[in-house]
């Protein structure tokens, strides 16, 4: 009972889906959390806070009270996050994780001036880490993911941009510099007050401290302006490309596809089962029913046709139309000739990092999903997302 509870309390704090509620309660409760310390800690630089400071502390403790459980439910949760490992393992991986990291500074400074009261002036400065928390928000939607997915994708385009801008701005730094050092050699002492100027002027900001006042100067500043509004624009450009061909193939992955459910199950081979020590090739599986996976000792194996089934394996089975298992729904997608994934590699998709391709169906023959391996109009896929392997209660993939 005790082990069913951890399970459940693990897929009550991990990311929810619209089916279950309770986590998505969770999850809200937690940004509603992390908002309302966020505005703590900056309506209390105002001098209108004065008359709520005591509600805003009772606030603020209350928030960090949830931080605390938060993070000692995950940790004593973390063997399901990394099944892998034994218990103790997965504990200090979390806590040494980003994420965990993260967690432990948006409630520890709080306590710190308890047990030192000497500090209490320091340690309130440590509380300014809970900004970072606001990081853990990314995680609980995906569609802010796009951002990172964007940047990572388009990142080649962005840094040759980078690289022309820091270009124009030495050459134009040391030709402003030569213009202007005889005229007023207190303002262009150097190459890098010609720096300075080139980045203020190339970038908008054009604080004034450093002008020219030459003619020639001038006519090379209103070139350098002009160029500047061009050069900057540039990765702006390149990023909003990049958002709208995520999006678009967030939108077309749904026009020109087929999804239907498929359901699986899973088997334990234990001592005397027919299915031990024999061969995937060689076993009896009736029509319409395929293994997907085999789980041995907290890896995961793909069912090649020579891999040898050995004793303590978990095998999931699936099958359409089955109405009596009890495990994860997966998901069947059948490519249509215009789907984007059509012509692609795997290694070359651009997918959700919750996504992952368990198989490839083609012409009846399953396929391992290799990176090489090219999709065809008509492939039958088998994948899941981080949300939909959350209702599993038995099987980790």
């Amino acid at each position: 009972m005790l082990a069913v509870n951890k399970r459940r309390t693990f897929e009550i704090i991990q990311i929810g889906n619209d089916q279950d509620w309770p986590s998505r309660l969770f999850d809200m409760l937690v940004i509603i959390m992390i908002l309302t310390n966020l505005f703590i800690a900056i309506f209390t630089t105002f001098d209108q806070a004065e008359p709520y400071l005591e509600l805003l502390n009772l606030a603020e403790l209350i928030t960090v009270i949830g931080f605390t459980t938060e993070y000692a439910l995950r940790v004593w949760t973390a063997e399901f996050l990394y099944p892998a490992i034994p218990p103790r393992q997965a504990a200090v991986r979390y806590m040494t994780s980003f994420s965990g990291v993260i967690d432990l500074l948006s409630f520890f400074p709080y306590f710190l001036p308890i047990f030192f009261p000497t500090g209490v002036v320091a340690f309130r400065m440590f509380r300014i880490i809970r900004i970072f928390r606001l990081f853990r928000v990314n995680a609980y939607y995906d569609a802010l993911n796009v951002i990172g997915d964007v940047i990572r994708g388009k990142r080649d385009q962005i840094l040759s941009s980078v690289f022309i801008i820091l270009v124009l701005m030495i050459s134009s730094s040391l030709i402003m510099y030569s213009l202007e050092n005889e005229v007023q050699p207190q303002v262009f002492q150097n190459a890098f007050s010609g720096f300075w100027w080139a980045v203020s002027t190339l970038l908008t900001v054009g604080y004034g401290d450093i002008y020219p006042i030459t003619i020639a100067g001038r006519i090379f500043g209103i070139i350098i302006t002009f160029l500047g509004v061009g050069m900057v624009a540039i990765p702006t450009g390149i990023l909003s490309a990049g958002f709208v061909e995520q999006y678009t193939r967030l939108k077309t992955f749904n026009d020109y596809s087929l999804e239907a459910d498929i359901r699986f199950v899973r088997l334990e081979v234990e001592e005397g089962h027919p299915w031990l020590n024999r061969r995937v090739m060689d076993l009896p599986l009736p029509p319409g029913l395929l293994i997907a996976v085999i789980q041995r000792a907290g890896d995961v194996v793909v069912p090649r046709g020579d891999i040898v089934i050995e004793k303590g394996d978990h095998i999931v089975l699936g099958a359409e139309g089955y109405q009596d298992e009890v495990g994860i729904r997966l998901k069947e997608l059948i490519l249509k000739e215009r789907h984007p994934w059509v012509g692609q590699k795997i290694k070359d998709l651009d997918i959700s990092r919750q996504t992952l391709i368990v198989m490839v169906r083609r012409d009846g023959k399953l396929l391992i999903p290799g990176g090489d391996l090219e999709l065809m109009g008509g492939d039958m896929i088998l994948l899941y997302t981080k949300k939909v392997i959350r209702d599993a209660v038995e099987v980790d993939v």
